[in-house]
């Protein structure tokens, strides 16, 4: 098994270094310029459009929200990498590694405009109200099957069933170090205990499916955030003084000379540009599957709340982890990045705050995991239109849950980082022909903006694009098309195209996809 782990670990390394990273760089500063710089250019609209309100599903039920679907894809972005993660970065590639981290979001933010917009436009309606992402957009927009197939089935294993796993197991920890500290039994009884609460909390969620799992992600997002830049705050208000030196540093390692002579600056490159895309996941082709969800009047308006969840990610909570270590200022030879976040709270706030650190872990892992469940179902539905199939599903991601309370998971996370690899290579490869509508879609929204009115879209503005089927009217997709199971795979959106040829064309003040 070492050797195994080994091998895993190595073939991520080239895999991810040397062609997924580059590759990603590349597309994204392409969409930067191609763009505008829409994330930074734009930045006050993505607060704006991010309050706006839902239509009516067909079921009668109120649509996901904007907001709603930001937090259901920050509940899936925001987990324990944002703790681990950046520690480990920082242990890595020193504090210049952090700057490399926001630079990389930056950079990024104009890739998560482009996949969740293209995901809003081949969004397809359910009962509850829509469900998208790359599988969709591949399938329909590039017409390609076996792509869209593909993606669908690796992120459902990846995300829903791998990627929880190791949620379940940092849970487990956490809870394991607080109570070892407490002087509390922390062995394998402990860990059923709460791969049990575990199991229960997350069945009372999914199975009340994605209505249930927004509201929670709604009120769970923002509390973890709150308080862990609480405690955060605390550090840095406590230790004021070291605040300038810290800046220093993250500036110094990113571009002093003697970083750059002694290798450093490299590592600090590569693990903050590494560390920062595994964390706000933008381009990776996971986010817009969320952001397919929201009932918004035009599609670059979730483009844009999208970009904002990279900013919340990277900028803001991955920022706070950054800033209690190199308060801190741990030892980069000797501490192991799982344990140095932890022990710079111990060290300023006292042993209080490791179970404060507990809490904050838990609502992290537990909300990634009803983050990455939905990620699944969305693409079992696009893959299967049997319902019971789906309650199957629910039960294998509880099974996930369950196992990786109690058990270690090191070689399968590392296969997971392969998958995700495969994963985000189709989505790039797809995203780069198809970024051309964005750009379209956006020069509209745009326009529209610059005329004072509050941006809409309907087809009938470009009546060229094939495979578009949430945009024809106001009421989101034609009443046949909508599909009235949740878990049920939608038809062919082309033979619904060619039956409405004489749809009546609407103009801009039309609701789009949204269904109110």
């Amino acid at each position: 098994m070492p050797v195994l782990n080994t091998f895993l670990v190595a073939v991520n390394n080239v895999f991810w270094s040397y062609f997924l990273i580059p590759l990603l760089v590349l597309l994204a500063l392409y969409f930067t310029v191609r763009s505008g710089l829409v994330q930074l250019r734009l930045l006050p609209e993505m607060f704006r459009v991010i309050r706006s309100s839902p239509g009516t599903a067909p079921d009668g039920g109120r649509e996901i929200s904007s907001f709603q679907a930001f937090a259901i894809s920050a509940a899936s972005r925001v987990g324990t990498g944002n703790i681990v993660g950046v520690a480990t970065a920082v242990m890595l590639g020193g504090p210049g590694a952090v700057f490399w981290m926001w630079a990389m979001s930056c950079v990024l933010g104009a890739a998560a405009f482009v996949e969740s917009t293209l995901a809003q436009l081949y969004k397809v309606r359910t009962a509850t109200g829509f469900r998208g992402g790359p599988a969709y957009y591949i399938r329909y927009g590039l017409e390609n099957r076996w792509m869209s197939v593909l993606f669908a089935v690796v992120i459902t294993v990846t995300f829903s069933l791998i990627f929880n796993s190791v949620q379940a197991n940092s849970i487990a920890g956490a809870v394991s170090t607080s109570a070892g500290s407490l002087g509390l039994p922390d062995g394998r009884v402990l860990s059923v205990v709460v791969g049990l609460v575990l199991v229960g909390l997350t069945a009372a969620v999914i199975f009340g499916g994605v209505r249930r799992i927004a509201t929670v992600a709604q009120a769970l997002v923002p509390t973890m955030a709150i308080l862990y830049i609480l405690l955060g705050l605390a550090v840095v208000a406590l230790n004021i003084g070291e605040l300038p030196r810290v800046i220093g540093d993250i500036f110094a390692g990113a571009f002093g000379l003697r970083e750059f002579v002694a290798g450093g600056a490299g590592a600090a490159i590569l693990q903050g540009m590494r560390r920062g895309m595994f964390s706000n996941e933008a381009g990776l082709g996971s986010a817009p599957n969320a952001g397919a969800t929201a009932s918004v009047s035009h599609p670059a308006k979730q483009g844009l709340v999208q970009t904002l969840g990279v900013y919340f990610d990277t900028w803001l909570v991955c920022s706070v982890t950054a800033f209690i270590i190199l308060v801190y200022g741990p030892d980069f030879t000797t501490e192991a990045g799982a344990e140095v976040t932890q022990r710079a709270l111990e060290s300023t706030l006292g042993g209080w705050s490791l179970h404060a650190l507990t809490v904050i872990l838990f609502l992290l892992a537990f909300t990634s995991v009803l983050g990455n469940y939905y990620y699944g179902e969305s693409n079992l539905g696009f893959l299967d239109a049997d319902p019971k199939h789906m309650t199957y599903f629910r039960y294998a991601v509880l099974a996930a849950v369950f196992l990786g309370s109690v058990a270690p998971l090191t070689v399968v996370w590392n296969l997971a980082d392969i998958a995700m690899g495969v994963m985000a290579t189709v989505n790039l490869l797809a995203l780069a022909p198809l970024s051309a509508i964005a750009f379209r879609l956006l020069a509209d929204y745009s326009r529209q903006l610059r005329n004072g009115l509050d941006p809409q879209f309907t087809l009938s503005k470009m009546p060229d694009l094939r495979g578009v089927r949430c945009w024809g009217e106001p009421g989101g997709a034609l009443p046949e098309d909508v599909d009235r199971s949740e878990g049920a795979a939608p038809p062919d959106p082309a033979d619904a195209l060619a039956e409405h040829d004489d749809r009546p064309e609407e103009g801009p003040g039309g609701d789009g996809g949204r269904g109110d």
